[in-house]
């Protein structure tokens, strides 16, 4: 499961990998919640759309997009709280939790980390053989980490092999 956070639009995509290097999408969309609400209550109400998510699919891993920079404090408090109860919820749901920068998704998943949104959403259609634009962005965005997961996924298995 990958997963682009936010309060207000949270991303999330699932993939499953058929074989050794094909992949198959299995869910994407976007949880919104109340911009109305307090805090507390956006969360709350995220935690729930999210448990009911894994509940429902049951990932081995969730990959969370995280957030490096953001010229917008309260935008990037937001995006670290959604993270928080992402991971929580991941956690609690015994699915093993990655977080990924932007630069890395965009370099696994396009093989240039400067890519744009829509190089991104490109590469994402043509490695799950998807004909139609991916909609909302935020729903793309988070295939595109659990595709990324995938991609690092074998090394990080081999490294532990080795070390």
């Amino acid at each position: 499961m990958g997963i682009d956070p936010g309060l207000t639009r949270c991303g999330y995509g699932i993939v499953e990998r058929v074989g050794s290097n094909r992949f198959r999408a299995v869910a994407a969309g976007v949880l919104m919640t109340d911009k109305d609400a307090g805090l507390p209550e956006r969360l709350a109400e995220l935690q729930t759309e999210i448990r009911s998510l894994i509940s429902e699919h049951r990932p081995k891993t969730v990959a969370i997009e995280r957030v490096l920079f953001q010229v917008n404090v309260r935008t990037a408090m937001q995006v670290g709280h959604a993270s928080g109860v992402v991971m929580a919820e991941a956690a609690a749901s015994d699915a093993e939790v990655f977080c990924y920068s932007p630069n890395e998704v965009k370099s696994a998943v396009t093989g240039w980390g400067g890519a744009d949104k829509k190089q991104v959403e490109q590469m994402v259609r043509a490695q799950l053989g998807i004909d139609h634009e991916l909609r909302p962005t935020d729903a793309a965005d988070a295939v595109a980490v659990a595709l990324c997961h995938l991609a690092i996924q074998p090394m990080l298995s081999a490294q532990e092999t080795v070390g």
